[in-house]
């Protein structure tokens, strides 16, 4: 019975023997497997064959001094292969006594937990990345927020320009009286930041979950999605402070890019709900992605919250993308489609007006819609309207196509 406990130790896991000066004089196979070295090797050699040079000396000492003083000393152990390789052993050494009390020999049992402390090391590495990213998005922050302050300052007189130069007198004085506060281009950023607050928030929380279920693959995932909404919460305000500069660089982009990038971002939040989409490559666009990408989430958010307002249970959003001609000019036609019950006939005039919301304020400004408006024909020169649907909204983004040549 004794020898098959023994047997059954040994085959288990990583176990060494020593002398009374350090000199092996036992190892099974798995110590050999997991050291490099043969047992002709190891047997008559010191144990410190297998030390790792980064460890202090003095935790030797404190090793011996409690061994030779009979007790059992655990840790976990850095070693160093025969091939140089590091790995790490959760060890208990345990002294041997003989019929006269006397130390006869030490026996040492391991495991490899090499995998474990490895995948530690990385995460507590990706952790320490993310604070970093955090603390250049605090940056990031303070520092668009002076130019918000600045770009404040001036706005008064840029709105007469407009005025001037658009002839759009009765809505621009509007921008004038009411967006010049810098609270309320705050508010403005404040609710483009719930959506990828949220997420940000549940991927880490399963972020979280992962590490402690050592899911090395999943919080890989994870932790590239955080980076992801962060550096989108960072272009969000940047792309605000845009909205407002004449001068914003436009690019062609693929519309396919911008559907792609928002239903990643509401990927977590709207998942009782059936997205079908329906959204073929080749229709670039001149302007900048991440508003059109703003305008789909806004879009989106608005049915998820009447989906909860009016109770529906069988939640459909559709996403169609194809190609129309009006007067001889080809545009792409990106329509948008809800079954959550349409909007009131007496606020269908209203829902473009800034500061017009039917929610309450917690949920939002009244400037998501506007917003969504004034991207799409100032910056992208196209056209937003709304349907009433039997069952729902269907919103249609017309965009001249930049493709075409």
């Amino acid at each position: 019975m004794s020898q098959t406990y023994q047997e059954a130790i040994e085959n288990s896991n990583i176990v060494s023997k020593t002398d009374i000066n350090g000199i092996i004089t036992f190892v099974n196979d798995e110590f050999c497997k997991i050291s490099g070295f043969t047992k002709e090797e190891l047997i008559g050699a010191n144990h410190n064959i297998v030390r790792h040079p980064d460890i202090p000396k003095s935790n030797f000492t404190l090793l011996w001094d409690i061994i030779l003083s009979k007790k059992s000393y655990k840790a976990t152990v850095k070693n160093l292969t025969k091939d140089g390789q590091t790995v790490y052993l959760n060890t208990t050494i345990t002294p041997i006594l003989n019929e006269k009390d006397e130390i006869k020999e030490f026996i040492a049992i391991r495991y490899d937990v090499t995998e474990e402390v490895e995948l530690k090391k990385r995460l507590e590495k990706k952790e320490l990345e993310l604070e970093e990213l955090n603390k250049d998005l605090e940056n990031r922050v303070s520092l668009q927020t002076k130019k918000l302050q600045e770009l404040n300052k001036t706005l008064e007189q840029r709105v007469k320009e407009e005025i001037e130069k658009n002839k759009e007198k009765q809505k621009l004085l509007f921008l004038q009286s009411r967006m010049a506060s810098l609270g309320q281009m705050l508010a403005n950023i404040a609710h483009q930041w719930r959506q990828p607050l949220t997420e940000l928030n549940l991927t880490l929380f399963n972020m979280n979950k992962s590490f402690k279920n050592n899911n090395k693959e999943k919080a890989d995932e994870l932790y590239c999605e955080s980076k992801t909404l962060i550096n989108t919460m960072s272009s969000t305000i940047e792309d605000f402070t845009n909205f407002f500069n004449p001068q914003k660089d436009k690019k062609s982009f693929e519309i396919k890019e911008a559907v792609n990038e928002a239903l990643i971002i509401l990927k977590k939040v709207i998942n009782d709900i059936k997205v079908e989409v329906n959204v073929p490559n080749n229709f670039e666009v001149l302007g900048v992605l991440n508003e059109l990408s703003q305008v789909i989430i806004n879009l989106i958010q608005n049915s998820k919250d009447a989906y909860l307002f009016n109770g529906i249970e069988k939640k459909r959003i559709t996403i169609n993308l194809s190609e129309e001609k009006i007067s001889n000019k080809m545009y792409a036609k990106l329509e948008v489609k809800d079954n959550a019950g349409g909007i009131d006939k007496e606020n269908l005039d209203k829902i473009f007006d800034p500061y017009f919301t039917t929610k309450h304020k917690s949920q939002g400004t009244g400037l998501g819609l506007f917003m969504s408006k004034m991207i799409i024909e100032k910056s992208l020169e196209g056209e937003l309207t709304h349907k009433n649907l039997e069952d729902g909204s269907l919103f249609i983004i017309l965009i001249p196509l930049s493709n075409l040549g």
